[in-house]
């Protein structure tokens, strides 16, 4: 057993003492995603298991921040928590009581104690009225056709690079 598969099984103890409704079909072994850009970690529920992925980019930091994240994505299998909801919001609320963490629906690396981790940045859409910036890093729909959307200021977009 690996340190990540060890501290995932901490994890869902911690969970399981507090009943929450943690899945039992979770894949013990926790896979390392090396193509992750911005995010932590992810849960897959894949033929009525799950498999939790964690970036290799955690690999660099405390091991508190693969505990937060393992906590995090362990949450999204409960039933009815594969989004951030009320439902797997409240059991966040009750493992950061019970045992210190700050688990959100998401978290910022620097906070974590992760390594300087910018995320990369091909297109910057900016709000006309209220110059609020939109970084992505995809070519999505709000990069290709700005027109249809607006900012929460109700200002038109434009992509800016």
């Amino acid at each position: 057993m690996n340190d990540l598969d060890r501290l995932l099984q901490a994890v869902l103890t911690q969970a399981r003492a507090l009943d929450l409704p943690i899945s039992s079909q979770i894949d013990p072994h926790v896979a390392v995603d090396r193509r992750a850009v911005c995010r932590l970690g992810c849960c897959i529920l894949k033929n009525g298991r799950y498999q939790i992925h964690l970036s290799v980019r955690l690999s660099d930091g405390p091991e508190a921040a693969c505990l937060q994240t393992l906590a995090h994505e362990a949450l999204h299998t409960c039933p009815g928590c594969l989004d951030h909801g009320k439902r797997w919001q409240s059991y966040a609320a009750r493992m950061n009581a019970a045992y210190g963490y700050a688990i959100s629906r998401t978290s910022d690396p620097a906070a974590l104690g992760l390594p300087d981790w910018e995320k990369p940045v091909r297109y910057v859409l900016v709000c006309r009225s209220c110059g609020r910036e939109f970084a992505r890093m995809r070519a999505s729909s709000l990069v290709q056709h700005p027109e249809r959307y607006r900012c929460r200021c109700g200002g038109r977009l434009e992509r800016k690079s």
